[in-house]
């Protein structure tokens, strides 16, 4: 069994290492808000005391933050993960971040004698609850082979995608694809509704062809109802989506659906829907179309 310091007990973070901890792993969990720290000190993990001390403890660091700069800002510097992790630790950044960012990480993490992996993760809040995520792991194949029993704690599907920095480059375009889909499913439900079709049956139909998609069963229903909770925040996908768009510049391949799904995007989160589920892009096409919002 392992000693984990988890870094960043959010949304998806904080299922992750409940899990870690059911499996038998001592999970320190570090967190800006105690309030989620207690909660997994209630699930069995204990309180990680702050970075360092969580960092000095463990054979594994893994962090679950928003961006490329919270990961950079807790790697490096002298009072960085890199700083305190023993020799041989595993960092598992399980964050989405920018390719590029995670190629210097791991370049930092050897220097130091860290042992980086990129492993972001899709599947959202649902796929943390119920420990179903797909992981997209970049980095070497030795570290991952370590570190894969802890992947298989928290996922479902976990494959080995290339060198450092493959894993954040998977799951950029995880997020093209996701972001299109909510797109697409949004056209159809304005469209049908124009039309008087009973949306709910339309849905279930869709779902049982090549239409269906995990977008459309696990969020088909919350759109039709109007319920944006949060599991994965416009915020972030906009964010997400300004990783794949300057990805795709610097190798010069257009991405001309992506890069209009990307401006939807960001015009859902200028209208006052950042904090809203990615779902929300429903939205955005009702107002297009002059429709009722959803949720309004």
């Amino acid at each position: 069994m392992s000693t984990i310091a988890f870094i960043g007990l959010g949304i998806m973070g904080g299922p992750m290492a409940a899990h870690l901890v059911r499996a038998g792993h001592t999970v320190l969990g570090v967190n800006r808000s105690p309030a989620a720290v207690q909660r997994l000190v209630e699930a069995g993990g204990r309180d990680g005391g702050g970075l360092s001390a969580a960092v000095r403890e463990a054979d594994v660091v893994v962090t679950m933050v928003p961006d490329s700069p919270d990961v950079e800002s807790l790697a490096l510097g002298p009072d960085g993960i890199y700083a305190h992790a023993r020799p041989g630790t595993l960092h598992l950044d399980m964050s989405t971040i920018r390719p590029d960012v995670a190629v210097a990480l791991a370049a930092a993490g050897a220097e130091a004698g860290v042992r980086v992996l990129d492993a972001p993760v899709s599947g959202g809040q649902a796929g943390a609850q119920e420990a179903t995520l797909s992981i997209m792991v970049g980095g070497d194949a030795e570290a991952f082979e370590a570190a894969r029993p802890l992947f298989e704690v928290v996922g479902r599907t976990v494959v080995h995608v290339g060198p450092a920095g493959a894993g954040q480059t998977v799951k950029a375009a995880n997020q093209l694809v996701v972001g299109g889909t909510y797109q697409l499913l949004a056209e159809a439900i304005v469209f049908l509704r124009a039309h008087g079709v009973d949306d709910e049956a339309a849905l279930r139909v869709l779902a049982g062809g090549l239409a269906g998609s995990t977008v459309l069963d696990r969020k088909g229903a919350s759109m039709l109802a109007g319920t944006f909770e949060p599991g994965f925040r416009v915020d972030l996908h906009h964010k997400d989506l300004g990783i794949v768009t300057a990805a795709a510049r610097e190798q010069g391949v257009a991405l001309p659906l992506g890069a209009l799904t990307a401006q939807l995007m960001g015009a859902l989160r200028a209208q006052g829907d950042g904090g809203l589920d990615h779902s929300a892009l429903l939205r955005g096409v009702e107002r297009l179309s002059g429709r009722p919002v959803s949720g309004d």
